[in-house]
């Protein structure tokens, strides 16, 4: 072996010691709020919506609730209900495309300024422009007679599904019935039209009557205007939105409060003021742990093909963590790096995430944005931030044939590498649109032809140990949540 290559194996390590530190770096506290209003961006691209969406709508439902009077307890639960309003809308993703067989996260986007409980030019206009876009006509035709066919079925199931698994994710974070019940209503419309179950006025939650009210109005607002926002709630009232709402955000529109501050670059740290100081909640790193978790399910379930994913190549990262004999704390922050890596991959489609043929040049430049997006929502957060770039580097390559910033060997440190082996060793372990799942001995057969020209080999090498000592169990093996 060269002392070249014998000095490029070293470099990882003694410029992975010198950033390990950085990993142990985070605030004496960080509000929950904080980490939850931060990673609501990635909920936002998910729905197609602008970054900042959750937030924008959990502030002007904070002012409506401050307007009506509710109690401070209950504005509390209101807060997260907001926030996490959209955390099961990945669970639905794969479903959805393969309704409409076109682009699912164009379609959320534009469902949301649509009247479809009407039948007329305007749902038939969003049917046609949505549903089979790159089919020919023949198809696109017999497409579109199936999904008018099932529509109301389809629609039913699509938000049911969207909604259980929202709901279970506000539970399993520990919060309370109220949260989870405001979730679950999102979709239900004042005159029953609404679903998962028709419920009518009175009956659906106050919280899911203010969180549907308010994400109508961001919607509208960042793409037609505040005029236009106030019309369309107006136009919706009695219908979908509880009319003593709209006339309290109109009240609050006519005294210029209800769209103030929602454009400002401090809009983390403002939505962050309205939580109720009485009941603000600080995170140790249980609850850290926790959300980390939920939202790599989050992430997971957006396609079949990544089930179980960020949990495999956490496990993956911990077993080669352990072989280097990083500290407990360290691998704390690593695995949250791993849980956390394909966050940005919730703004990619998944008519191109299950696509079974090759990619076209505008399909690959989204798939290349993804880590991009997985930095830019992590850096917004005190307690990620010395791990955003490390998490976003996980395309990375020695050689610089890597994306999204093209890195090379300098650049990348430890945990970027780690987490580099990790995330290939998984995705070839699992099936994918245009293959099956690969057995062991040829992903490490696969491996080593890359190693270590682009990926690490010192990490891969640790890897094919703890593997044979340990024996791996499926792919996306689940990583235990109280571990460490």
């Amino acid at each position: 072996m060269t002392a070249t290559l014998l000095a490029e194996i070293a470099m990882p390590y003694q410029r992975g010691a010198g950033r390990t530190p950085e990993l142990r770096e985070a605030p004496d506290f960080i509000r929950t709020s904080e980490l939850i209003s931060a990673l609501s961006y990635a909920l936002d691209l998910t729905e197609g919506r602008a970054m900042g969406h959750s937030v924008r709508s959990c502030m002007m439902g904070m002012r409506l609730a401050r307007h009506i009077g509710m109690p401070v307890a209950e504005q509390a639960d209101l807060h997260y209900t907001l926030l996490l309003k959209d955390a099961g809308c990945s669970s639905n993703s794969s479903r959805l495309f393969h309704i409409l067989n076109a682009d699912e996260i164009r379609a959320k986007r534009d469902v949301k300024t649509t009247d479809w409980t009407r039948v007329g030019w305007e749902s038939l206009h969003y049917a046609i422009t949505h549903v089979a876009t790159g089919s020919p006509l023949p198809q696109r035709v017999w497409r579109l007679l199936q999904v008018a066919a099932t529509q109301q079925q389809d629609s039913r199931e699509l938000v049911k599904i969207r909604c259980e698994r929202g709901s279970y994710i506000a539970k399993k974070l520990g919060f309370s019935d109220g949260v989870a019940a405001g979730i679950h209503g999102l979709d239900e419309h004042w005159n029953g039209g609404g679903y998962p179950d028709h419920l009518l006025k009175q009956e659906i939650p106050l919280f899911s009557r203010i969180a549907n009210l308010c994400q109508t109005l961001d919607v509208f607002l960042t793409s037609r205007g505040p005029e236009a926002a106030m019309e369309a709630a107006h136009q919706r009232s009695g219908r979908w939105f509880d009319p003593d709402l709209v006339k309290a955000a109109d009240s609050l529109f006519k005294e210029g409060v209800l769209w103030s501050g929602l454009d400002s670059k401090d809009l983390l740290e403002n939505v962050g003021a309205l939580e109720p100081k009485e009941r603000r909640l600080i995170a140790d790193d249980k609850t850290i742990d926790s959300i980390c978790f939920a939202f790599a399910d989050i992430i997971d379930a957006k396609s079949p093909f990544t089930y179980q994913h960020s949990k495999g190549v956490a496990a993956a990262a911990i077993e080669i963590a352990g072989y280097f004999g990083m500290s407990d704390e360290d691998k704390r922050q690593l695995r949250r790096a791993a849980l956390m890596h394909d966050i940005g991959k919730l703004s990619v489609s998944n008519e191109i995430l299950e696509k079974p043929g090759k990619l076209t040049p505008e399909e690959w430049r989204t798939v290349r944005d993804h880590p991009y997006y997985t930095y830019e929502i992590l850096k917004r957060i005190p307690a990620f931030k010395s791990f955003s770039s490390d998490a976003a580097a996980h395309h990375e390559r020695l050689d610089g044939s890597g994306y999204w910033r093209e890195l090379s060997a300098p650049d990348l440190s430890m945990p970027a590498r780690i987490l580099a082996v990790a995330d290939v060793f998984d995705a070839l372990r699992a099936k994918r649109p245009y293959r099956d799942a690969l057995p062991l001995e040829k992903v490490f057969s696969i491996m080593r032809e890359d190693s270590p020209r682009a990926l690490d080999w010192p990490c891969l090498d640790a890897l094919m140990v703890a593997e044979h000592q340990h024996n791996f169990a499926e792919p996306g093996m689940e990583i235990p949540e109280t571990s460490l």
